[in-house]
């Protein structure tokens, strides 16, 4: 049996698709429930309440709870006086942890006897006591609930492995939809020459790229690293900053030494990505705490090599050494000098390599037949 015509009801409690503010978390979920229609599923928003905790207080806990209980009630009302012809036949809901913990589905779930499926879910004994120990407990249950846990990030696995079946738990590589990046092929002598022309960029010097949002936390930690790396990088470079956001003047001051070498290029719709990332010759993210990192993969597609730091899932979607080079997290010395390195090399053979890997790896077809023949064995067993 396949995913054909199931009907499938998507949360993402940390950001849904259709939010305004982009982000990596945005454009996995987009990602997954395009990949689950592309099976023929019908996949519909169930709901877009975000649960991602702004504090530690147990009270913002029980009211987020609290909240998420009487939103999953009033799905449960719905649905129940639907024809069974017209209910979710399964729930599928992505990232699922501690602070963003699914207060709706697993009831859902289970007052109408329908699988339970996460991808990407964390799981941290850590907080088992502590400020966070009620959403912890929470999101544990519902992890022991699923019927099966997609593990975009292999690092995740470890501790999910202590709570469910390891059978339950089953790989999804990080994937994108390559007609927009790998297939498109953007011509990168073309896509150098319009940015140069409009950013006034010297085309003989190396472009390094960075793409991120401008976040306080680990996004303006990786910000902090790369500039203070830079700064010990002996060839000369210009570093094209795309990205936005609140932290943006705390990125501005740590890039204020290198100024004369940074251009701001602000943030960008997704469609001119890859002639940005194509023009480029590396993008570096030393990546602090990444889960995996839509960019890095964005970037390969497009056939721009990487260097990053080796944080979570970074190993498994760049080939260290064949499209990227990989440093210990938080390494400065080691992450300037693979940029030293990198730039003393032609990188056309690399470029090539970091597409190809893409497009055999991470592609969303290969995705969405992992997804057909899981989510088709659940509903049809």
């Amino acid at each position: 049996m396949t995913a054909r015509a199931i009907r499938i009801a998507f949360y993402a409690p940390l950001k849904a698709p259709d939010h305004p503010d982009p982000s990596g978390d945005r454009t996995v979920a987009r990602l997954l429930a395009q990949a689950l229609r592309q099976t023929g599923a019908e996949v519909t928003i169930a709901s877009r309440f975000r649960a991602r905790l702004s504090g530690n207080t147990e009270s913002e806990q029980r009211r987020l709870a609290a909240k998420g209980h009487a939103l999953a009630d009033k799905l449960i009302a719905k649905y129940r006086k639907l024809p069974k012809g017209k209910r979710p036949q399964l729930w599928f809901t992505y990232h699922l942890y501690y602070k963003a913990v699914d207060w709706i589905g697993p009831r859902v779930a289970a007052a109408l006897d329908i699988p339970y499926v996460v991808a990407e879910a964390s799981h941290a004994p850590k907080r088992a006591s502590g400020p966070y120990a009620l959403s912890h407990a929470a999101a544990e249950r519902a992890i022991k609930q699923a019927a099966a846990i997609l593990c975009l990030n292999p690092a995740d696995k470890e501790c999910l492995a202590g709570i469910v079946a390891k059978k339950r738990l089953i790989d999804l590589p990080p994937f994108l939809d390559m007609s927009a990046f790998a297939r498109q092929r953007p011509d990168r002598n073309l896509a150098r020459l319009k940015l140069a022309t409009h950013y006034s960029l010297d085309p003989s010097l190396p472009w390094l790229l960075a793409v991120a949002m401008m976040r306080p936390g680990d996004k303006l930690a990786s910000y902090e690293m790369l500039a203070e790396s830079l700064r010990h990088v002996k060839r000369p470079y210009r570093l094209l900053v795309v990205g936005d956001g609140a932290a943006r003047p705390q990125v501005e001051h740590a890039f204020h030494a290198l100024r004369a070498k940074i251009v701001w290029l602000g943030l960008k719709p997704v469609q001119e990505l890859p002639d940005i990332y194509a023009a480029a010759d590396l993008l570096v993210w030393p990546a602090i705490n990444e889960a995996f990192g839509m960019a890095l993969l964005e970037a390969q597609a497009c056939g721009c090599p990487v260097i990053a730091g080796a944080s979570g899932g970074v190993p498994a979607i760049i080939a260290d050494g064949e499209t990227g080079w990989l440093s210990a997290p938080g390494d400065m010395a080691a992450f300037a000098a693979d940029i030293d390195f990198a730039l003393e090399h032609d990188l056309a053979a690399m470029r090539l390599a970091a597409r190809a890997h893409a497009l055999k790896f991470h592609d969303i077809g290969a995705a969405a037949a992992r997804l057909e023949k899981l989510v088709g064995k659940l509903v049809h067993p």
